[in-house]
């Protein structure tokens, strides 16, 4: 109990916000002739639902986006030939959630672990945080690994299965409404008191699919 306050305490000034978007459309038009005219509106139609469907099942979508590097190491090209805390490190969106890992000596635990899903604070959620708390909970190996751990989920979840309630790699459970390219957590899941967002989802690296969010996320109360 006293551990659990301690790290909402810690953590309490953390906020940050992005929007999300990304869309994509089809056509049909009416054919006069109904001989070769009927196989080119089948062709079309068998097509459509394909070039609709691959923006959502195979592109990072959301504003945050904008914020990943366009090339090298840490762009999304680059970041899915390697382990998430390796690509993890070499995007400048998320150097601060990387001090932690390194604080909380994960690196290792999330690179070898096969089939995850991160959601990932990104820098704004921790540069509202007060220097000396920020260090605090940094200096605090036990309770900084119950934070991140809450933040990582078994098995890779795509766009549409990730709402639902998950358990987490700290045992405890996080829960994410919506669908689409529409993702949140409620506020009382969250160590501010605010409702988090996904702000650049569907991220691939080796070995996670990652889904960079706007909160840091409250660990369930023992």
């Amino acid at each position: 109990m006293k551990s659990n306050l301690l790290t909402r305490g810690v953590l309490m000034t953390a906020v940050s916000t992005l929007a999300i978007t990304l869309s994509a459309c089809g056509s049909d038009e009416p054919a006069e002739d109904t001989g070769a005219a009927a196989d080119t509106s089948t062709s079309i139609e068998s097509e459509a639902p394909e070039s609709s469907a691959m923006p959502t099942s195979d592109e990072p979508f959301g504003e945050g986006c904008a914020a990943v590097p366009a090339e090298g190491e840490g762009s999304f090209t680059g970041m899915t030939d390697d382990p998430v805390a390796t690509a993890a490190s070499n995007n400048p969106a998320l150097s601060t959630l990387v001090q932690a890992v390194t604080a909380a000596n994960l690196g290792d635990t999330l690179n070898t672990t096969d089939d995850i899903t991160v959601l990932a604070p990104a820098n704004p959620a921790f540069e509202a945080v007060p220097a000396d708390a920020l260090n605090a909970l940094l200096a605090d190996t036990p309770q900084l690994t119950t934070v991140l751990t809450h933040h990582v989920i078994p098995g890779r979840l795509a766009p549409d299965e990730l709402a639902g309630t998950h358990t987490t790699l700290n045992n405890d459970e996080v829960t994410i409404e919506g669908s689409g390219e529409d993702f949140s957590i409620a506020a009382d899941g969250t160590v501010v008191g605010m409702e988090a967002s996904v702000i650049c989802g569907n991220v691939q690296t080796a070995n996670a699919t990652v889904y960079i969010i706007d909160q840091v996320l409250a660990p369930a109360a023992s």
